[in-house]
């Protein structure tokens, strides 16, 4: 397979909307960071989120199986601690093997939804 990918994202936009408008889960508001791994090993990946008046947190670790895609949900991350809703934050995703990232968001505060998606910026 042609090589594609880095190990090093950033999504500098970031905000997770505190209210949903719509049946859970489907239409709850989130974000999502989607990666893709295309490589023939196992990509682990750490996630550290960036926020604008404390420390960053983190990292966030996920192991995305060689040859797949996972879409995280930024909304469902516990450990170390939750991202809070209605706080503008930044993310940094760093792989051991190059993978492509995504960053979504459903905005559904309203009855007219807002889907945002953009590819997140690669390093080197």
């Amino acid at each position: 397979m042609q090589f594609v990918g880095r190990k090093t994202w950033a999504i500098a936009e970031g905000y997770i909307p505190g209210e949903s408008h719509g049946p859970a889960p489907a239409m709850t508001s989130h974000e999502a960071c989607c990666i893709l791994n295309p490589s023939d090993q196992a990509a682990h990946v750490a996630i550290t989120i960036f926020f604008e008046d404390r420390d960053p947190t983190g990292p966030f670790r996920f192991e995305i199986p060689a040859r797949r895609t996972k879409h995280l949900r930024v909304n469902n991350f516990e450990d170390p601690e939750k991202i809070p809703y209605d706080t503008p934050y930044s993310s940094l995703i760093e792989s051991d093997v190059p993978i492509v990232v995504q960053h979504t968001r459903l905005d559904s505060r309203q009855a007219e939804n807002a889907l945002l998606s953009t590819i997140a910026f690669p390093a080197g």
